[in-house]
């Protein structure tokens, strides 16, 4: 793969994978057809991990521990040729075994007997239609096919409609068709209501042709795909793979924060709101050409705006509403405006022409700036750069336009920027909508689709205010801001080999530590070297296995059915040491077991031929690999000289572009114990500033003094609970107190994460202050106080997650406390005291540490 899989796109290949080694024995043993779905919400990168499971299924992989399908075929369906063009592209971007010639769309001038392993072919509805050619004559009753002597004629004289080849392929044993249902929920509507579908007739099978062996649907709303499946007679689903909305989000493809404006009184606003839109795409656009030349070209980005207008526009109307554009925006290009309609032309709007571009080209052309769309475009479209959308549906409209909307999520960069809110976000301006019927659209955002779960660390914010840095805060409280180490989870699958290696290819790259990959290889070559004596007994007695395959001979005589066992030793061949090898190679990556053993080959090769050397080296690879003590040292070793060199050059990877250093933020996090971070330097926020009654009635929010983010008058817009507004009270008394931060609920690299245990796993907390003190040297110090609930479930392990944080980097802080409400006052838990620490460990419950003699009175 040319990408690094994400955490939640591992952990979802790798069941997919699994999903597809059942379904293919049940398959090829059974005759049991299966069907099951990848469910992931926009934007989580579905089309990555489909090329993931084919490279794996193609060429197998030892990531994964999949054997290759080497009769694997692969159907890829959808309901658009356009969509398939551009899942053929995305799979091509991200996979780098993939070549052309894998990937190939079925033409009509396509015949063939069956399909070939080891490729894609990419089909849609149009092509399996009736009036398609690929289909002609496989129905008896079509008229429109010529039949001589009683048998049919085929378009262009072929042999095979595309229904013989589906048939003669699943029918083949040595072949496994597998068909990828993309947006699998479209094209199943009928299925549910009792008719057939093209698609049906894919998965059931019909006329003879039978139905495909595994069915993958992959979409984010998939709840029809489901329904039909379980309707369908002889397919067993398998359970879904669905990916965790919340992790998507946390991984930085998609945006954290949609803003909404809407007018606050009834009126025609349509033109007001389009040239705050406007001024809006001028402003990212300016916004984003300053991150470029600070980052050069990996940070270049070029927005757009999105214009959705009715499904029936009147050519005066948006006449008006392109002027209103160009008047507020004079040095927009007049050939920037392109539409995306079903007619597929240009278009004429008071004498503006529009020409007509592809959805799926619109990323990539940079030169529009200005997309005139309907409804949602075309379903698996998204784009990017698209940075800002004005719509000009009714508010009964909000369906399309929150699928619209959702198709502009993705972080132009796949990737954060840390510490800049404002090019986190994206813009949505409904001139017909106001606070009462956006709820609606708001409650859509704000959930993964079909899963229904909320998008946790996700923002959407109606008529926003920006935040700027204070200039009334103190250089000194922004420089311990971003000292405050921070933890991040550790990953399920480290693996501290291939961490090592890959950290070292990155710091030679950026000629932060030239041969670095030869460094480290020597030093796990030495390493290796060394266990032959440490391990020397037990590589001896590998070694032997690896050399000999052992066995028993049955015999039984004849009438009886008693049977007898005698052992037999053989000397294995080279497909048994090479078997063994790749196992082994599983164990201590293929790299180093390739370097490894081209390194001992050397030595091996001075007494014999360079073929038996190899064969030599990669017999001992292969005992290595039967000691499991040495994978253990060995990774323990890598875990210790990758953390060296993180920590050794740290300052030399702060010093590169957000781009370079996002990639040695997930090298660092990589880890099943990763490394702590710093905060990144906030440089704004975007933040609501009323509160919605259920009235209707609108009230603004409290403002606040001294917080590191503020509007142009040093104000902070925030609404506290009474225990979050006790604690900044109390703190903002203080003699000693300088500011404050509110520290950001998302996964941001500004936010402060403190790891604790829940159900098993490991959950990052974000404390919701920090406090900025002089003491009485005049150095600036750091205080975590956390207004904590008692009553809750997680209220216990999240206390003890502060104290391990507080005994870990409590010297950082001069305090970390958490406070609660008991009885009439406040009480509070030192966490930096050892006492209160092992109490907390030992405690039944938050309510009764808080009530008890640990605790004392808040403020003390």
């Amino acid at each position: 793969m040319k990408f690094t899989l994400k955490d939640y796109q591992y952990d979802a290949v790798a069941q997919v994978l699994d999903r597809i080694k059942k379904a293919r024995k049940r398959w090829h043993e059974d005759q049991e057809k299966n069907a099951f779905s990848l469910t992931a919400t926009t934007g989580a990168g579905k089309t990555v991990m489909a090329a993931a499971v084919f490279e794996a299924l193609f060429f197998g992989s030892d990531d994964y521990e999949f054997e290759a399908d080497p009769g694997a075929v692969v159907i890829w369906f959808s309901d658009d040729p356009s969509l398939n063009e551009q899942s053929k592209y995305r799979l091509m971007e991200a996979a780098d075994k993939l070549t052309v010639s894998d990937l190939i769309t079925v033409e009509n001038t396509f015949s063939r007997e069956k399909f070939d392993p080891g490729k894609i072919y990419f089909l849609n509805t149009q092509k399996l239609s009736k009036s398609s050619l690929l289909v002609r004559g496989h129905d008896p009753e079509d008229n429109g096919v010529e039949v001589v002597r009683g048998t049919p004629l085929m378009p262009d004289a072929r042999s095979h409609t595309i229904w013989d080849t589906i048939r003669n392929t699943i029918e083949d044993p040595d072949l496994t068709l597998y068909l990828v249902l993309d947006e699998a929920h479209r094209g199943m509507r009928d299925t549910v209501q009792g008719t057939k579908t093209i698609v049906t007739r894919l998965i059931n099978g019909q006329g003879g042709v039978p139905g495909v062996p595994v069915v993958l649907g992959i979409s984010a709303t998939v709840q029809r795909f489901d329904e039909a499946v379980k309707n369908m007679q002889n397919r067993t689903a398998l359970p879904n793979v669905v990916v965790n909305s919340k992790l998507v989000q946390d991984s930085g493809l998609l945006k954290d924060t949609i803003n909404l404006d809407v007018p606050d009184e009834t009126g025609d606003f349509a033109t007001v709101l389009l040239r705050r839109g406007t001024g809006k795409l001028r402003d990212i656009t300016k916004a984003w050409d300053a991150y470029a030349a600070e980052q050069g070209e990996s940070g270049k980005v070029t927005p757009l705006m999105v214009l959705q207008v009715p499904n029936t526009p009147r050519a005066e109307d948006v006449g008006l509403w392109l002027k209103v554009i160009f008047d507020t925006w004079p040095d927009l290009p007049h050939d920037c405006v392109y539409n995306v309609f079903g007619e597929k032309k240009t278009e004429n709007f008071g004498g503006y022409a529009v020409p007509y571009i592809a959805p799926e080209r619109v990323q990539e052309s940079e030169h529009v700036r200005i997309l005139l769309a309907k409804e949602a475009i075309s379903t698996g479209w998204d784009c990017p750069r698209a940075e800002v959308m004005v719509s000009f549906r009714a508010a009964s409209d909000q369906t399309h336009i929150t699928q619209l909307l959702g198709r502009m999520v993705r972080t132009p960069l796949a990737r954060r920027i840390p510490g800049n809110e404002r090019l986190n976000a994206v813009d949505c301006l409904l001139p017909n909508f106001n606070q009462a019927t956006v709820k609606a659209v708001v409650q859509s955002l704000t959930t993964g689709g079909d899963l229904g779960d909320p998008l946790l660390g996700r923002r959407v914010l109606i008529n926003p205010k920006e935040m700027s840095p204070n200039p009334a805060v103190p250089q000194e409280v922004w420089d311990k801001l971003v000292s405050l180490p921070s933890k991040t989870l550790p990953k399920k699958q480290a693996r501290p080999i291939k961490r090592l290696t890959g950290l070292a290819h990155e710091l030679a790259a950026d000629a932060i530590l030239p041969d670095a990959g030869k460094a480290a290889h020597a030093y796990l070559h030495t390493l290796l070297d060394k266990a032959w004596t440490d391990y020397a007994e037990a590589i001896e007695k590998a070694r032997q296995a690896v050399l000999t395959v052992e066995g028993k001979t049955g015999r039984a005589a004849v009438g009886s059915t008693d049977m007898t066992f005698n052992d037999f030793v053989e000397d294995a061949d080279l497909a048994v040491i090479e078997d063994a090898y790749k196992r082994a190679a599983r164990m201590i990556s293929p790299d180093v077991a390739k370097t490894y053993s081209e390194y001992l080959a050397e030595k091996i090769g001075e007494d014999e031929d360079e073929e038996e050397a190899l064969i030599e080296a990669h017999t001992d690879v292969a005992a290595i690999g039967l000691v499991p003590a040495i994978k253990d040292d060995l990774e323990k070793a890598a875990e210790a000289l990758a953390n060296d060199w993180l920590t050794a050059h740290e300052a030399a990877i702060k010093a590169l572009s957000d781009e370079r250093q996002d990639v040695y933020r997930e090298l660092r996090e990589m880890s099943a114990n990763p490394l702590d971070v710093s905060l990144a330097m906030p440089r704004n926020s975007l933040q609501r500033t009323v509160e919605r009654k259920e009235n209707g009635t609108e009230v603004p929010l409290p403002l606040y003094d001294n917080h590191l983010l503020c509007d142009e008058n040093g104000k902070f817009p925030a609404l506290f609970n009474s225990w979050e507004l006790e604690v900044l009270t109390k703190e903002a008394q203080r003699d000693d107190f300088l500011a404050w931060y509110r520290n950001p609920a998302s996964a941001s690299p500004e936010s402060l994460g403190i790891i604790y245990p829940e159900d098993g796993q490991a959950s990052i907390m974000r404390p919701d202050f920090i406090f900025f003190t002089k003491s009485e040297n005049g150095a600036t110090q750091a205080n975590i106080i956390d207004p904590h609930g008692q009553h809750l479930a997680d209220s216990l392990p999240k206390l003890l997650g502060l104290a391990n944080y507080a005994e870990g980097l409590g010297s950082h802080f001069r305090r970390i406390e958490a406070v609660a409400m008991v009885g009439d006052g406040y009480r509070s838990l030192d966490l930096k005291d050892a006492s209160v620490r092992a109490a907390i460990r030992l405690g039944p419950s938050a309510k009764a540490l808080f009530e008890g003699p640990n605790a004392k009175p808040y403020p003390s």
